[in-house]
């Protein structure tokens, strides 16, 4: 298998990444357009590993965080461009009741579940099941969680397409089926800096919008508190565009001493939709760089890389610290399980799950 060209030609190009300690082999697919964009997606952890962008002036970078290599994302677990599941975000104590059964999944964050238990979606080796290369790339991976994986119900057959617009648009959509009643809650986990992930800046110097005038507060352990709070005049109001660590600055808010900066939802809608909407828009003036976010679900977790100390080490050899790259996962809402004002994540047998996300990159 050879590696695609460098920079990629227009189409899809398979190779090889790397190997598992078993011995098999992990695949990557680069989708490019005609625009120098490009994104590549390694098929452990269906990873979206790297999204190389020009620039205003045309100068490319590549702007999602992530590793040159296998062995990183193994010592490295801050799902980085990883596809999370079966159920993103936390789960309070580690349990949820559905149909009168209680079930329990490891705690990997403190008291909770977070983002499937700690052999979740982003650790499993996905199937590439197709690759189609033309005007609009796109490679489909598969998995199928076993019933009574990390303690959730029903063997889950699950697929996510990721496919590359020639005018930038980066589509993203996961679907499930299962064969016993079970949760479902599937995102992409993509850190982004659109200085480009080795840049001296951070991204916290980026414009953030989200068009949502309530957030989910937290308590001590990331859980929802079940409050639906109004963002005006607090630092989590950016209806209008703001300099992320403008807001972030604010630690006489209580909540941003709790999550240690942002770890939070906001509803952008209380229920899902038939298409995707803008969840959120990132934007960096000195490159014109442009990220907006669209998706099918209410919620967008954003995280803005609180956890990062300098142990993880970038594709361009620099540590990662506190903020260098930011979260913005389009999902319904944390603890959904355990709090019926925010709905269902439940699937039955016959019934099918879709979440489509779509990264729009643009430059100005």
């Amino acid at each position: 298998m050879k590696r695609p060209p460098h920079p990629a030609a227009p189409g899809a190009h398979r190779h090889l990444f790397g190997h598992l300690a078993d011995g098999r082999a992990v695949e990557a697919v680069t989708l490019a357009n005609t625009r120098g964009i490009s994104a590549t997606v390694i098929a452990y952890g269906a990873i979206l590993q790297s999204v190389m962008m020009p620039d205003a002036d045309g100068a490319k970078a590549d702007i999602t965080l992530g590793h040159a290599t296998l062995a990183e994302y193994f010592a490295n677990p801050h799902y980085f461009g990883a596809s999370v599941g079966r159920v993103a975000n936390r789960i309070a104590g580690g349990q949820f009741a559905l149909d009168g059964a209680v079930y329990a999944v490891p705690c990997n964050n403190g008291p909770n579940a977070l983002h499937g238990g700690p052999d979740g979606f982003d650790k499993a080796l996905w199937d590439i099941a197709a690759v189609s290369s033309g005007a609009h790339p796109s490679v489909t991976l598969a998995h199928t969680s076993p019933d009574g994986d990390q303690g959730f119900p029903g063997a889950l057959r699950v697929t996510v397409t990721y496919a590359l617009s020639d005018t930038g648009d980066l589509a993203i959509t996961y679907r499930a089926s299962t064969d016993r009643p079970t949760i479902v809650n599937l995102t992409n986990h993509a850190y982004w800096n659109l200085a480009g992930e080795g840049a001296a800046t951070s991204a916290l110097d980026h414009v953030l919008t989200i068009p949502a005038d309530h957030y989910l507060p937290i308590d001590a352990f990331a859980i929802p508190t079940g409050k639906f709070a109004p963002v005006a005049g607090t630092p989590f109001d950016f209806r209008t565009p703001s300099v992320i660590a403008e807001r972030l600055g604010d630690a006489s808010d209580p909540q941003i001493r709790i999550g240690n900066g942002f770890d939070h939802s906001w509803a952008v809608a209380r229920a899902r939709s038939e298409r995707p909407r803008l969840v959120a828009r990132l934007a960096h003036a000195a490159s014109g760089r442009v990220l907006e976010v669209h998706s099918t679900e209410p919620g967008v977790q954003f995280y803005s890389g609180n956890a990062l100390g300098g142990q993880a080490i970038g594709k361009a050899g620099r540590a990662y610290r506190r903020g260098d790259g930011i979260a913005l996962e389009p999902q319904m809402f944390p603890d959904t399980p355990n709090q019926p004002a925010f709905g269902s994540i439940a699937l039955a047998p016959g019934q099918a799950y879709c979440h489509r996300i779509i990264f729009a990159l643009r430059s100005t």
